[in-house]
């Protein structure tokens, strides 16, 4: 068949899920199909079999494919760091940090190298669904661009434009796109999805009508806001909101938003548990005094987000959750922020050389420029039972409270724990995804669950997100587009 691009008209108007529904309508319809994304900016990020990392959503995207995650499904990957400048991963592997202008710099080499990704997975697929990034009416960003229309028309792939209704103004969305883009790029575009639609559909009839005589472009369907999407992992932060009934909690549990939160996804399982009220802090607000677990989650800077925890007192409000007897779960930069001292003498993540822990567990890390990133099997120490995960982080942790460590990989301790056990750490990503060990980690911390099944309930979804987007949207056509 080929490939088509989904694009859209900003950030956040569900290009992710999108492409993920029209995966798992492919594999569903028995094609074999890919996701790709030439460009993705994201600080969450997964380990590939090639042992690599990509982008989160490609991850997803790859399971909705029913395929295995690869780096060529994501070959140019961007890891904020500051507020300018970004970790750059081509093809999986770690490149060094930049700033915004030394990247624009050296955008133009980037296109060859996800070309050559796109054309391999193109090779062994019936089908390549490929997601674009932000939006094509960024025109000042069009000059080198390798996430929209110039990677669309360096790979002669049909593009359709989708649009978030929830956010209003989805008209002017679509027609000012329209409106902004030069007439080769406008021509790119074969039709318009207009999502996230809540109500009657049938009372945007005029409105669809005016964007199709106003582009010139085909409408492909409304698309009803699909409620179940905060079940599938989330890549970015803004989306971190979980929709679940509201009930009567056993156990609250509050994880900090750090300023470059990253690998975020070890939330999910938990927020799913039907006993667990799991609460996002973000800035401004303060660490209740009820929540039973503080989680401390990853960092793509881990100085930086240790000052801006500093910032918003939760410092202090971790002290005092100590004191009355609270756990904190500190992952990966999480659990870097927990010990006495961060080193960093080669400046990885910026100016500073050296900073303060939060001092509840006696380690010490020093940041180093190799990077650990593989896909890990580990046991559980206090419950003997196998996580299955990830590492990827900078730096190597080290010190007398990793004499009673989290789990062990390979019979080496891994991560650490204070003496009287309410203060944990560990590198250890993806480790709630499995059932039997999010239970026995519950247990231990005094709240029973029932539990469920993580993984089908994700494949449930991913199933449910396909048969809306094909009773809503004309898929046909859509894939018509890729011959």
């Amino acid at each position: 068949m080929g490939a088509v691009m989904i694009q859209g008209t900003g950030s956040n108007v569900g290009k992710s899920v999108m492409v993920a529904g029209l995966c798992r309508a492919a594999s569903n319809r028995g094609l074999s199909v890919s996701p790709f994304k030439p460009q993705n900016m994201s600080n969450n990020a997964a380990v590939t079999a090639d042992g690599g990392e990509i982008g989160r959503a490609q991850a997803l995207q790859a399971r909705a494919s029913k395929k295995h995650p690869h780096t060529d499904m994501n070959p140019i990957l961007l890891k904020p760091e500051t507020e300018t400048g970004s970790q750059l991963i081509i093809n999986g592997k770690y490149h060094g940090s930049l700033n915004a202008g030394a990247y624009a710099n050296i955008k133009h080499q980037l296109l060859a190298p996800a070309l050559a990704s796109f054309e391999r997975l193109k090779s062994e697929a019936d089908l390549v669904i490929v997601e674009g990034a932000g939006s094509p009416a960024e025109i000042n960003l069009r000059q080198n661009d390798i996430a929209n229309m110039g990677f669309a028309s360096a790979a002669s792939v049909p593009v359709l434009l989708v649009a978030d209704i929830d956010r209003g103004g989805v008209i002017a969305q679509l027609v000012g796109t329209d409106a902004v883009l030069s007439c080769g790029d406008r021509e790119m575009i074969k039709g318009f999805i207009v999502n996230k639609f809540r109500g009657d559909i049938n009372l945007f009839d005029e409105g669809y009508e005016f964007i199709k005589a106003r582009t010139k472009w085909d409408g492909l369907g409304v698309l009803p806001y699909f409620k179940d999407a905060w079940r599938l992992p989330a890549e970015d932060a803004f989306d971190l909101t979980f929709q679940k009934p509201k009930g009567k909690f056993q156990y609250k549990i509050a994880c900090l938003c750090l300023s470059r939160m990253a690998n975020f996804d070890d939330l999910d399982p938990l927020s799913q548990e039907n006993e667990i009220d799991l609460i996002m802090i973000r800035a401004g607000q303060a660490i209740p005094a009820d929540i039973h677990l503080v989680l401390i989650p990853g960092s793509k800077s881990t100085i930086g987000d240790l000052q801006y925890l500093r910032e918003q007192g939760w410092d202090i409000d971790l002290k005092a959750h100590y004191r009355r007897g609270g756990f904190i779960l500190g992952i990966c930069g999480g659990y870097q922020m927990l010990g006495t001292k961060i080193y960093d003498p080669e400046g990885i993540e910026g100016e500073v050389k050296e900073a303060e822990g939060l001092g509840f567990l006696h380690v010490e890390t020093v940041m180093q420029a190799k990077k650990t990133l593989k896909a890990v099997s580990a046991t559980h120490l206090t419950t003997s039972l196998e996580i299955k995960g990830y590492e990827i982080h900078l730096g190597e942790t080290s010190g007398p409270d990793c004499e009673r460590p989290f789990a062990t990989i390979d019979g080496r301790p891994e991560g650490a724990s204070s003496s009287d056990g309410l203060v944990q750490g560990s590198y250890l990503h993806g480790l709630f995804s499995q059932d039997s060990f999010r239970r026995a980690f519950l247990n231990n911390l005094g709240v029973s669950v029932k539990g469920f099944s993580y993984d089908i309930k994700v494949e449930e979804t991913l199933d449910r997100l396909a048969n809306h987007i094909e009773k809503y949207l004309d898929v046909d056509k859509i894939f018509s587009l890729a011959r």
